[in-house]
């Protein structure tokens, strides 16, 4: 049986190395601190918010913008080097979790990958090498939440024994 990890190799077509690269380097130190994460999830939630696909957009529907951005920032800010922001704020990421209540679908992924590659493009204050860096993450990161959302869907009422007595949100 393949991994979570393997599956979102296959699946994203991100080799597990090249999707680790973020953590050869301190992207938060080397891109200069908080700023570029905020402005990338900036960009990104005004595209997903501004989607013109309903079923997309509907995903996102009980989150406010701004909150869903200052989780998106801090939790980017926290992976890629600086301070635990989210963790301190709203415990472990738990990814596969959180985004359990929503359709994780390879096209959702699609989806919100294209949003976040044009957030990417759009974004001065990200060099091209962390750009890359990230995007193959964010790939990787994607279809591990498509994978983990299959294995949950099929397994019906097993949870992760790390999330035992802890909510998802």
């Amino acid at each position: 049986m393949q991994s979570l990890q393997e599956k979102a190799s296959e699946w994203s077509g991100v080799a597990t190395s090249d999707a680790f690269a973020i953590d050869e380097t301190n992207l938060f130190e080397s891109l200069g601190g908080i700023q570029p994460f905020i402005d990338l999830s900036t960009n990104f939630y005004t595209r997903v918010y501004e989607d013109e696909e309903e079923w997309f957009r509907s995903i996102f529907a009980n989150s406010k913008k701004e909150d869903a951005i200052q989780n998106q920032y801090e939790f980017f800010v926290q992976r890629m080097g600086g301070p635990p922001l989210f963790s301190q704020r709203r415990g472990h990421p738990a990814l596969i979790g959180r985004h359990r209540p929503f359709p994780v679908t390879r096209e959702a992924a699609e989806r919100w990958l294209h949003h976040m590659q044009l957030a990417l493009d759009s974004t001065s204050t990200i060099n091209p090498d962390s750009k890359l860096k990230m995007m193959n993450f964010f790939r990787h990161t994607a279809y591990f939440l498509v994978a983990g959302n299959e294995m949950t869907r099929q397994a019906q009422g097993v949870v992760c024994k790390h999330a035992a007595g802890k909510p998802a949100s």
